[in-house]
This record gives structure tokens, sequence and C-alpha cells, in this order.
């Protein structure tokens, strides 16, 4: 194992005017940044949540391979989160600490459909770590920051610092932040600003600075079966196909003129199909918020998850109606019965 020397650890501050600068709005609802002194007293939070991750965001290579991805040390025994994507393939992978050091590890289990996995440091010891927090309560807006091993470890630099902001929710367990990551950075942690992960890098979204996470909530989920080594689900591109996506369980129409959604169909032993939702039916509201079309019926249930319980506004040979769905997880629905 080689040791390199001590790395000075630098902060992209600019990122944090940039941000200001360019997108304005609040830290988050309990913190407004209206002056200087707010600017100051975040960027002192930013540096002081990056020098206490730092140590804890590994990069993660496979020497059969020779690809990398970075993961982020959760317990002091060594057990590493990364995306699923990273550690597809392999039994063992090589854990490369930001200051040289390196360790072989173990791959455990991986969902594909959340791309999330585990990985098992081997060698014994008390490793930096880095403590889960909450996914689910995040807003548009809320700050947020994101580490990786971009484009590979280097050793001159430490793992790149990115701040910035989360955009939107969903599809399913997944967020999308303006935290600009590059190849290298899949696997790398999200954090809040308390210093909590509550993600993991996922993929690029239509630009660098549009990025896919997956969720700490959605990896708690699957905590005992990713630790007890099980794989399942499958990688796609189209994030509404994902098997973990919530669903009505109906086929969706379109008519001219018609405000709201049209049932073609309702798959049998469905959700829809256990509320009564029948064919023909106009579905114009899910929870209150109006569904003009079928886009806007999927990124409403995109923020969802199943198992959710949501009332549906339908119009019936004229009348309105309301009806509760309890929805359903995609791969329990379609999957062979």
């Amino acid at each position: 194992m080689n040791r390199l020397m001590k790395m000075k650890i630098t902060f992209p501050i600019v990122l944090v005017w940039a941000a200001l600068l360019l997108g304005g709005g609040p830290l988050s609802a309990r913190e407004p940044v209206r002056d200087m002194k707010d600017l100051t007293a975040l960027e002192a939070k930013v540096k002081a949540v990056s020098t206490k991750v730092m140590p804890a965001t590994v990069a993660l290579i496979a020497d059969k391979t020779g690809s990398s991805g970075s993961g982020v040390i959760t317990t002091a025994d060594g057990l590493i989160l990364t995306a699923a994507h990273v550690i597809q393939g392999l039994e063992e992978i090589m854990v490369v600490f930001p200051d040289g050091k390196q360790v072989p590890g173990k791959v455990l289990g991986a969902n594909y459909s959340k791309d999330i996995a585990m990985v098992q440091i081997l060698e014994k010891g008390r490793w930096p770590f880095v403590g889960v927090g909450t996914s689910k309560p995040l807003e548009a807006g809320d700050w947020v920051i994101a580490l990786g091993h971009s484009a590979g470890f280097d050793a001159a630099r430490t793992p790149p610092v990115r701040f910035g902001r989360v955009v939107s929710k969903g599809p399913g367990n997944f967020l999308t932040t303006d935290c600009t990551l590059i190849g290298g950075d899949s696997g790398g942690p999200l954090f809040d600003l308390d210093g909590k992960i509550v993600g993991i890098n996922s993929s690029i979204g239509v630009s660098l600075s549009n990025n896919n996470h997956a969720g700490i909530d959605g990896i708690k989920e699957d905590w005992d079966r990713l630790l007890a080594g099980e794989a399942w689900g499958k990688l796609t591109l189209n994030p509404f196909a994902n098997p973990e996506m919530p669903v009505l369980g109906i086929g969706m129409g379109m008519r001219r003129s018609v405000r709201g959604v049209p049932v073609e169909s309702v798959v049998p032993r469905s959700p829809s199909a256990a509320a009564g939702v029948r064919v023909g039916d106009i579905i114009q509201s899910m929870d209150g918020s109006e569904i003009r079309d079928a886009n806007k019926l999927l990124q409403v249930l995109a923020k969802r998850q199943p198992g959710d319980k949501v009332k549906l506004g339908v119009l019936r040979d004229r009348q309105s109606l309301e009806i509760d769905v309890v929805l359903e997880r995609r791969s329990d629905l379609f999957e062979e019965r």
C-alpha cells in the first residue's frame, strides 16, 4: 500500500457566488441568504462540511477493466455506498483514499434499478466515515454539496467539491441537482449542509449542470438486501420505465379539447382496477394537482413512491368523482405471474 504526501484541500468558493448571482433565492426555507454576512456564513459551512467528509470520499478502481468511480464510507468498519453501474460485473475492487492509501474491497449487493450498491473494505480498521441523512424532505432550491473523484483518482489533488441546489425530485428514488459532475464522479456522495449523506451520484442529465442522484431514503429501504449481497433490477436510460417507478396500472390516451388524461385501458389486478377506475374515465387531478395531459401525470407520479395512496379527480359520464388509489411498483405489477 502506498501513501502519497498530504495535499492541500481547496474549495471552489467562487461557486457559492455563482450560484447566488445566477440562481438567486434562499439557502433553504429556514436559512435565507440576504446579505454578505449570510454569504460568509454559508461559505464557512460549505468549507466545514467539505473538510469533514473529504477523508471518507474514496475512489473505486477495477484492476481488471481499469474503470473507476467514486464512493463514500458510511461506517467505521468500512461499508461503502456507490452507484451500481460502477461495480457492475465485479466481485472485488480497489478502494483508494484521497491521500493515496489503497485497500481491497469486496462488492456486496446492488439494485440496478435505483443505481445503488455497497462495497465492504476487507482490511480491518477504524475508517473515516460519514453518517446518512434523509432525502425525502429535500425541496427544489435546497443547497447541497457533491464530491467525487472527477475523471478518476488524481494524486495531485483531493476530490473536487461541487456546490449547488436541488433542482427537482423524481422520477422514483432520484433527485436532480445543478452540482456540476463529470465522468468519475459516479457513485460519489451528495451531502446536505449538516454534512449528512442525502444521495449518491448516478448520472449526468441533459447537461453537465443537470445531474441525477439516487436518494438516500431509497437506499435505506434496500439496506439489508444490499448488505446481504443481493443483486437485482436493471439499469435503464428512460427513468419513467424504471422498474422502481410507481404506477397506476392504466393505459393513457389523448383527446383534443379534453383537459386531463383519458383512461384507454385498465391493467387487471392493478391499483386502478382495485380502486374502481374504468375505461373512459378522464383523470383531471391527483392530490389536488391539475393533470392537463399524460406528461403532467407522469411528472406528478414521479414524485410519489410505491405504496403511497393518491386521490384521483376523475370525470366520468360528466360527473366529477374522487377515487383513492394505492400506487404499486412497476416491476411488481408487470412481472410474470
